[in-house]
């Protein structure tokens, strides 16, 4: 019966201070902020919305929907990314669609003169989604365990989309340059029936071979910054820092790739550690090579 007592004044008193909260506390002189903000947006060729579409092992990804005023039976043109969905669909405060959009995987005149639905996705483990972020997520299988990979995901996002995209006529595109022209290129391992076109621009294929980690072998060092800033925090907010006016100097400095990581800690971002054990193009780099994997596609 004691404890029954307590427990009910404890309720009565966490009420209380509750109550207390929510009143002003100078009454006759309240805050002139609105407890809710209603965005008077009336006027706007555009509407926005910030979903949260769940991937089909829970984890549930932060998605920008925009969509033309009156559009019906409109085409969606998606953008799967690692640098914030926000930043590239906040660009400007504005009643119109085209200055909202930033970055160059943006074709603003295209997507306004065209009618798209645009729809723009943090990556898993990236910004605003849930789920833990991997460098260029290889596909399910020997590199990857989990049952997850960039390639579910877009289907998963696609899938979505399709059924709770009311203003659409099921039809998705993808597109994206670099980083993000590699997940087109996931996108059309086992893609989604909706996919109707995919545009990889200077996508990433073969870290190894092509420019991104190495270039035919060659370490580029140049890329430490993007490695340490790109994995260090899910928002990309550690920098990288410098101590030296001119990049040359920064290197020869250190007098090695590894040398420099250490002295910035490198070693903690999971990359730099995969980088240090696959110097050579070695299976590692060949299995998850794009143009391996989408040439074996039946």
């Amino acid at each position: 019966m004691r404890n029954l007592l307590l427990a009910v004044t404890t309720c009565f008193l966490l009420l209380a201070v509750c109550a207390a909260q929510e009143t002003p506390k100078y009454p006759n002189f309240p805050s002139e902020t609105p407890a809710h903000l209603q965005p008077a947006t009336s006027s706007f060729d555009y509407s926005k919305r910030d979903v949260m579409i769940p991937m089909r092992d829970g984890v549930k990804l932060h998605t920008v929907i925009i969509i033309p005023k009156g559009a019906h039976n409109a085409p969606m043109l998606l953008t799967r990314t690692p640098y914030s969905a926000t930043a590239q669909t906040s660009q400007a405060a504005s009643s119109h669609l085209g200055p909202i959009l930033e970055g160059y995987d943006n074709p603003t005149e295209v997507i306004v003169q065209g009618g798209y639905i645009r729809v723009v996705q943090d990556i898993r483990g990236k910004y605003g989604s849930e789920g833990d972020y991997v460098m260029t997520r290889p596909l399910h299988g020997a590199l990857n365990p989990t049952p997850v990979d960039e390639s579910t995901d877009t289907f998963d996002t696609i899938d979505w989309l399709v059924k709770n995209v009311p203003e659409s006529n099921g039809k998705v595109g993808i597109l994206g340059i670099s980083y993000d022209g590699f997940l087109p290129l996931m996108a059309l391992v086992n893609p989604h029936p909706a996919l109707k076109v995919a545009v990889p621009m200077n996508p990433m294929v073969d870290g190894w071979m092509g420019d991104d980690w190495f270039h035919n072998g060659a370490f580029r060092q140049q890329n430490l910054p993007y490695i340490y800033e790109q994995e260090a925090t899910r928002d990309n907010s550690a920098k990288w820092w410098f101590s030296h006016h001119d990049d040359y100097d920064e290197f020869m400095a250190a007098g090695s790739a590894g040398e420099l990581g250490r002295e910035h800690g490198l070693e903690q971002v999971g990359f730099w550690r995969k980088i240090l054990e696959h110097p050579s193009y070695d299976s590692w780099w060949q299995q998850q090579a794009m143009d391996r994997i989408l040439a074996a596609q039946p």
